[in-house]
Parts: C-alpha cells; sequence; structure tokens
C-alpha cells in the first residue's frame, strides 16, 4: 500500500447545489491521518495538497527517526517531549496567532518557483574506433622467404588480413555511429519534452498568478465573493495541531458588513490527553500515562474558547480593507453522541463580535472563557457535554431564485390547450404536477425565477435515499420538435447544478437525436403524451393541439 492515497478530484458543492469549488481526501497510512482540503480553484487546491502532503513528510520523518533509534529510553524520552510538546500547542492556541500578521500577503500567494525539474544532461557519446593502420599489416618478408618464392603468398595474406580488419572497423564505426545518433535523437527528444513541460508549467503558473491578481483586485474594490475568497484564505493559513479540522462556510453581507462563519471544531478525541511514555526495562514494555477524562474535558473547552477567538481576531485584522464591521461565530462539532452511539453534528457555542470593540480587547491578557461571556457569546457552561445551541446567526442557505408559486391545475380542463397556455403558467403547472409526484416521499418542488430562456424553472428536493436527490427541471412549451442542443443544455446545467438528475418536459415531442444523447445520461424526456398521463394520473384534464396553438400564436 501507497505511504499517501488521495480520492480523486470531485466538486464541491454549497448546500443549494452551486458549484462552489473543488475537494479531495489525502490519507497518510504511515501517521494515520486523513485530511478533507477544498479551494475554489483546481490550481490552489494543488497547492494545498502540496503544503499538507509537505507537513506530513516532515512529520513523518521524526516520527521514523524516533522509530528506528535504538536505545528505548530515549525514544520514551522523545515520545514524552512529544506529548508535551502537543499539550502545550493546546493550551497556546490562541497566543500562537498574536505574534503574526494575519493579512495575505498575495505575493506568497503566487506561485513563483521555477520549474523545478533539471534539463536533461547531454550524454557522452561513444567513441569512434580508429581505423586500422595498413602498416600494423603490411610487415617486411623475411630473405629466406623471399629467396624460396614465398613473398606474393605472405603479401597477400597481410593484403586478406588488412581488408578484413578494414571491413570490421567500418562496422564497428557505422554501429557506434548508429548507437550515436540514437542517443543524440533521445536527448533532443528528452529535451523537446522537457521544455514543453516547461512551457506549460510557466504557461500554468501565469495564468495562476494572473487569477490571483484579479482576485487580489476584485478584494481591493470590495467583491463580496472576493472578500469572502480572501477570508478563507486567511483561515486556511491559520496553523493547528495536525488532528484538528480544517473546515468552515462563511457568508458576507455587503449590505452591512457582517460576516458569518459555521466553524468545525475538533472533538475532544482530537484533543491529546497523553502525558508521559516510560520505558521499563523488567518488563520491556512502555509505559503511558494520561489525562484524567475531567482534565481532557477542561482543555477541549479551552481549546474551543481559543479557537473562537482566535478565529475572529484573524479576520478582523487581516481585514485590511475595512470590510468587515462584525464577525459572527458558530462552532460546530461532529461526534458520536454516547446516548445514542450516533455521529451527530451540533452548533455548540455562538459569539457575534463588532470590529470596532472586539480590536479594544487585550488578547494575550484575557481568560478565553470570560472574555466569550463577556462579550455574550452563547454556550452551555460545559462545552464538552456536546450541548447544542441556537445559533446567534444562521447561514441564508436559500436559493435566492426561488420564488413564490401559484396553482394552475385547478383552473384547468379539457379544453384547455397546454401548447398554447402562457409559458409561466406552464412552468408553475410542472412544478405543481411534480410536487404531487414527490409528495409522497416528503419531496419538494421549487420554482426558479421567470427568465423564459430555456435554464432551470423548477428544482425539485427528493430525499429518497437511493434515487434521491436534487433534481433539475425545464419546461419547454413547444410547438415544434424539441432539438437535441436543448437536451445537451440540460444536461449541462444538471453537471452545473451539482444535481442527480434532469428532466425535461415539453408540449410537443423529441427528435431521434435527442433520445440518442440521453441515452447512459441521467435525464429523462417527457413527451406531450407523457404530459397528458401526468395529468391525469394526479386527477387533472388538459388537452394538446399543436395546430390550434400555432394558429393562436400567429394571430397575437
Amino acid at each position: 500500500m501507497s505511504l499517501v492515497t488521495h480520492s480523486d478530484v470531485e466538486p464541491k458543492y454549497t448546500s443549494t447545489g452551486r458549484q462552489s469549488g473543488w475537494m479531495i481526501e489525502l490519507r497518510h497510512n504511515g501517521l494515520n491521518e486523513t485530511r478533507h482540503l477544498s479551494a475554489s480553484e483546481i490550481s490552489i487546491l494543488q497547492g494545498k495538497v502540496n503544503n499538507q502532503l509537505a507537513t506530513w513528510e516532515k512529520k513523518y520523518a521524526r516520527v521514523c527517526d524516533v522509530q528506528d533509534k535504538k536505545d528505548k529510553e530515549e525514544q520514551a524520552q522523545e515520545r514524552t517531549a512529544q506529548a508535551k510538546e502537543a499539550l502545550e500547542a493546546i493550551e497556546n492556541i490562541l497566543s500562537h496567532t498574536l505574534g503574526i500578521d494575519d493579512a495575505v500577503d498575495w505575493n506568497d500567494v503566487k506561485n513563483t518557483q521555477p520549474f523545478k525539474t533539471a534539463k536533461p544532461r547531454k550524454p557522452n557519446s561513444k567513441p569512434i574506433p580508429s581505423e586500422p593502420s595498413r602498416s600494423s599489416f603490411m610487415k617486411p618478408v623475411p630473405f629466406m622467404k623471399t629467396l624460396f618464392g614465398q613473398k606474393q603468398k605472405i603479401v597477400s595474406a597481410q593484403e586478406a588480413e588488412y581488408a578484413a580488419a578494414i571491413e570490421q572497423w567500418r562496422k564497428d564505426k557505422s554501429a557506434v555511429e548508429s548507437e550515436n545518433a540514437a542517443i543524440v535523437k533521445a536527448h533532443e527528444k528528452a529535451v523537446a519534452e522537457w521544455n514543453d513541460a516547461k512551457a506549460k508549467y510557466e504557461a500554468e503558473q501565469v495564468e495562476f498568478n494572473a487569477k490571483i491578481e484579479q482576485l487580489r483586485a476584485a478584494y481591493g474594490d470590495k467583491n463580496a465573493e472576493a472578500i469572502v475568497e480572501y477570508c478563507e484564505m486567511v483561515l486556511n493559513n491559520s496553523e493547528y495541531p495536525d488532528s484538528f479540522p480544517k473546515d468552515f462556510e462563511i457568508q458576507y453581507n455587503e449590505a452591512n458588513g457582517m460576516l458569518l462563519i459555521d466553524y468545525q471544531l475538533p472533538s475532544i478525541e482530537n484533543i491529546p490527553n497523553l502525558t508521559v511514555v516510560k520505558y521499563v526495562k523488567s518488563r520491556d514494555e512502555f509505559d503511558e500515562k494520561y489525562l484524567a477524562q475531567s482534565a481532557r474535558e477542561r482543555l477541549f473547552d479551552s481549546a474551543v474558547y481559543q479557537i473562537t477567538l482566535r478565529t475572529i481576531h484573524e479576520i478582523l485584522e487581516a481585514d485590511v480593507i475595512n470590510a468587515i464591521s462584525s464577525v459572527t461565530f458558530n462552532g460546530i462539532v461532529t461526534a458520536v453522541n454516547p446516548a445514542t452511539g450516533n455521529e451527530e453534528t451540533k452548533c455548540i457555542l455562538s459569539l457575534q463580535a463588532a470590529k470596532e470593540e472586539f480590536c479594544q480587547i487585550n488578547l494575550g491578557s484575557v481568560d478565553p472563557k470570560t472574555c466569550f461571556k463577556a462579550l455574550k457569546g452563547v454556550g452551555s457552561s460545559k462545552l464538552s457535554s456536546i450541548t447544542p445551541v441556537r445559533p446567534i446567526l444562521e447561514l441564508d442557505k436559500s436559493d435566492k431564485r426561488f420564488r413564490d408559486h401559484y396553482e394552475v391545475a385547478g383552473g384547468m380542463d379539457e379544453s384547455t390547450n397546454l401548447a398554447a397556455m402562457p409559458w409561466e403558467d406552464f412552468e408553475h403547472l410542472v412544478r405543481e404536477l411534480f410536487e404531487k409526484e414527490f409528495a409522497a416521499n416528503g419531496g419538494e418542488v421549487k420554482v426558479t425565477q421567470a427568465s423564459a430562456d430555456g435554464g432551470v424553472d423548477a428544482v425539485a428536493f427528493d430525499p429518497d435515499p437511493i434515487r434521491g436527490g436534487k433534481i433539475v427541471i425545464q419546461a419547454k412549451r413547444y410547438t415544434n420538435t424539441v432539438g437535441v442542443a436543448a437536451v445537451r443544455d440540460l444536461y449541462g446545467t444538471v453537471m452545473n447544478e451539482g444535481a442527480t438528475k434532469g428532466i425535461l418536459v415539453t408540449t410537443s415531442d423529441y427528435g431521434p437525436d435527442s433520445y440518442e444523447f440521453a441515452k447512459g445520461k441521467p435525464l429523462t424526456l417527457l413527451s406531450g403524451g407523457n404530459l397528458l398521463h401526468l395529468l391525469e394520473k394526479h386527477g387533472h384534464s388538459a388537452k394538446i393541439d399543436i395546430k390550434e396553438a400555432k394558429l393562436l400564436m400567429k394571430n397575437q
């Protein structure tokens, strides 16, 4: 098994189904740690992944260094020092950030690293073999051999031996030249690939840095989305123990400058409790001492109060454009409820702090719990009990596209021509029918802002755990065959909305290419006949007369 494993990069969606970025899960099997990372851009996510891998690499090296030591007493001392360091880190969560400037340094965010892969070095060519010397083969014929008439025979033999040597040399020379040519060609290919990789890296680097500059400019202009992105960068830069989750959701109200943070707090299991490790020679065992449960609970409470104050401090200190008037912090914990044995997610404390008041506090000298109470924070006296509280302010998770709806089906009869119905009435009729269709399972259907442009006309939320989810519905009051372009648009909308399915409803029908495109995709195409059947199923009657509709529209 690989030391580090990861999931695929997947889209991240808000509670309303809008894609807000990308996410990935990383796991270090050697450290038995898992991280969930997310970012609005793939390139930014890659930077977070690289930072996490570098952090893990250093930590794992320290772990391996301890394990490799021969002296077990030395191992025990090292583990005790690490335990002490971990406990001190919890006690100093708030003070740790006070000496740090939390404002984002845009130059640090940019990718300024040169392309790290070294350019392929030119390999050495193999030496060409030397041509045989004729003089080394043509030796003088001894006098006695000449005297007895053997000179010509000897000379011919020498000539033949020389000729054979020349032939072999030519073959060897050709082989070496071919091998050298192959070496040169392979090197040229490697250099070309390196140049391509370097050019791609630098192009992506320029593109990434341009996006950072765009974000910087938008933030300077107090763009609401840029302010949220900036605050996410601030909180992502904040250093916490590796065991702590780092997940949050932020909303910003540009009308009043209020920033709302739903922050995922550590559970009590994330709080270290190892205090001392001793090596017992007689048993050849390590003896570990732990904090009492009550002490661990107190440490948990302290950590949560510190995280709350620290998060608000970091956001307000980093607010260099003075766009934030107040911060509301909702602390969320996901933990096992000992009463039910089930994992539950609860808000256990909430604090709203005005910038002017909060910035007057000397955080280096406060007692975190007392400070929290003085700011009129809401939370139980014992946070480790995971007692839920009502947030002072809650995230607005509604989709602003949704609008009020009205009933249409009740006013219809057999004479109502759906193909000639006003397009807005038709959209509301489709919503009404699907609301009845999903009502049995507790689903709901909402109609979106009127557009008449083929966008999302309605969104269904089906709670069924198997076939349910978010379903995008588009209504096409058409008198002509629906082309494949509309089906492609629906599929793109399903992907962009993070929906599980798309349904296209029309008063006409679809061409063969539309049905072909929909094959194997989470799409359902309902023709005029299907629509009339659905109406009848829910106790309503109507008709679809395309010719009549075309005539009426022509005369309008």
